[in-house]
């Protein structure tokens, strides 16, 4: 970016998240934006220094971080909870790596259809069982494993309070990996191990969402041969901060269990339990005390209908600003495979429905081909009309509106309202009223823990 070239932020992003105008580098922070006649917010920037004015100019894939070769460039959570960066303007050297790899600034992609799409699933109960749909995921990265490669996938942290991005070498280290984890995942170092690995002439997976798989893409700026991509077809990412909000009100940290058995501790998660069939997935969240692991009690269980948190995501209460206009979606990342729940699959083929998960696999490339034809005497595939399963599966819109109470719902978080009253104040008040109810919310706890 040319020195004092300008970043615009339309009105329309403006109003939608208008504590948001101005996010930049600490030394350009005395700068304010300022909204022309045109509706149009133009904000000067340093030379060549990654500078956000808009929140949905970035997706937080962490590429710019890992590019920047004096380690300039931090992630750091703002007050909804999501990462942007942040630039040392001591350390920064001018160099422009990091905008190079923004999988955001590199210009609008072509929407690339799919060679094939299927309706597939693993023949393996066990793994279908435990897997969100149809369990095509432990098959792939069986196939990696057991070709000496490595697998990238989100993860839980050992608190379940957070998810990052990790690695595992041997099939035995696929479960922590397998699974929906509806919070957006922090990629720290994988970009860079995954490189190294590549380099090393080893055979990488990496999983993620279509942000992350093109967040990765830029960052390596050429192709591998080795390297094969899968994305989630996504709905969007949620608030890491609305997660540990929730967690922390139904098990908060540190809390005993009394006697040797130490600490009480947060085990499991589980978005998607097919206990009660794959379309009535149940949210389960399981503790354990921390001297006897194996001793798991159920603290939540609950339809992902009731459940509040998945009730603020799929209303999309919570998502991060970018996901409501992804640029990245419908083939745009780049990525070999997209994977997804097959909705609609008991309208469109209800031969092929048995309630235990059906996974919509796209094929994008020649490379995702090949690698889905070493794993195909393991599955259950038929080809599919992808026409007809796109207006089951809200995966494949680009653009959705952003909810008028959204930052009602945001700022009620500063309050001391739990989570699932809050929900249902941002639910049921009337939007002339509703911020009038979040303030006093603010300023009279007491009053509104009682009343609200």
């Amino acid at each position: 970016m040319k020195p004092g070239k300008p970043l615009a932020l339309s009105a329309k992003s403006a109003a939608a998240f208008p504590e948001k105008r101005c996010l930049f580098s600490p030394k350009a922070q005395h700068r304010p934006a300022r909204l022309r006649g045109n509706g149009i917010v133009f904000v000067p920037l340093l030379s060549d220094m990654i500078t956000l004015s808009d929140p949905t100019g970035c997706c937080g894939c962490g590429a710019c971080a890992s590019a920047c070769p004096h380690e300039a460039i931090s992630l750091r959570e703002d007050a909804e909870g999501f990462l942007y960066p942040h630039t040392d303007a001591d350390r920064c050297t001018r160099c422009g790596l990091c905008e190079k790899v923004c999988p955001l600034l590199g210009g609008p992609q072509p929407a690339r259809p799919p060679l094939h799409a299927y309706a597939a699933h693993n023949k393996s109960d066990t793994q279908r069982g435990q897997s969100s749909s149809g369990g095509i995921f432990s098959l792939l990265a069986e196939e990696v494993t057991a070709g000496g490669g490595a697998v990238f996938g989100a993860r839980f942290s050992r608190d379940c309070r957070s998810v990052c991005h990790d690695y595992t070498e041997v099939p035995e280290g696929i479960a922590p990996f397998r699974g929906s984890k509806y919070v957006q995942s922090r990629t720290g170092s994988a970009f860079r191990q995954v490189q190294a690995l590549l380099r090393a002439g080893r055979t990488v997976l990496f999983t993620g969402t279509p942000c992350q798989v093109a967040g990765l893409r830029r960052f390596l700026r050429k192709d591998y041969p080795r390297l094969f991509t899968a994305e989630c077809l996504c709905h969007g990412v949620p608030s890491p901060k609305v997660w540990r909000r929730y967690v922390d009100e139904i098990f908060p940290a540190g809390q005993e269990a009394g006697g040797a058995e130490g600490k009480e501790e947060l085990r499991s998660v589980n978005f998607r339990d097919k206990g009660h069939g794959w379309k009535d997935y149940r949210v389960v969240l399981r503790s354990a005390p921390s001297g006897d692991p194996a001793s798991c009690r159920t603290l939540i269980e609950e339809s992902h209908h009731r459940n509040p948190y998945m009730r603020a995501f799929l209303s999309n209460l919570c998502l991060r600003p970018s996901c409501y206009a992804c640029r990245l979606k419908n083939g745009r990342s780049g990525s070999d495979l997209t994977l997804g729940d097959f909705w609609g699959i008991d309208r469109i083929s209800p031969a092929l429905d048995d309630d235990r998960g059906c996974t919509l696999l796209l094929v994008n490339t020649p490379r995702g081909e090949a690698l889905c034809e070493r794993i195909a005497p393991r599955m259950e595939r038929t080809e599919a009309d992808l026409e007809k399963a796109k207006p089951y599966n809200g995966g494949f819109s680009e653009s959705i509106p952003v909810p008028s109470r959204r930052r009602s719902f945001f700022l009620g978080l500063e309050t001391r309202l739990p989570l699932p009253r809050l929900l249902r104040t941002v639910e049921t008040t009337s939007h002339h009223l509703l911020p009038l109810k979040i303030r006093l919310a603010r300023f009279f706890p007491r009053l509104a823990t009682k009343y609200f």
